[in-house]
């Protein structure tokens, strides 16, 4: 992913890639800390039967509910759009 190749492509696509040093292995950790979320907390709970239901549910999840209203220790047990609220 971090070849020169590759991040070429990204560019030429207007992407901006964030990478930081060989070896910091916290890049990913809010990430893969949301994904662990979205799957114990929705993906899991039931069976999906097309693309577009999976889709639609985990847009309706980060819209409605994870930024919305889920608390979050690290808001000090805000929502983040109550946060972002506060912060503005």
């Amino acid at each position: 992913y971090c070849s020169e190749a590759y991040r070429q492509v990204l560019s030429a696509h207007g992407f901006l890639v964030s990478m930081s040093r060989k070896g910091n292995c916290w890049d990913n950790a809010v990430m893969e800390s949301f994904f662990k979320t979205l799957k114990a907390e929705l993906m899991w709970r039931q069976a999906w039967s097309t693309r577009q239901e999976v889709e639609q549910a985990i847009t309706l999840y980060i819209n409605n509910f994870y930024n919305a209203q889920r608390r979050h220790s690290a808001l000090q047990w805000k929502s983040p759009l109550d946060h972002e609220r506060n912060v503005a």
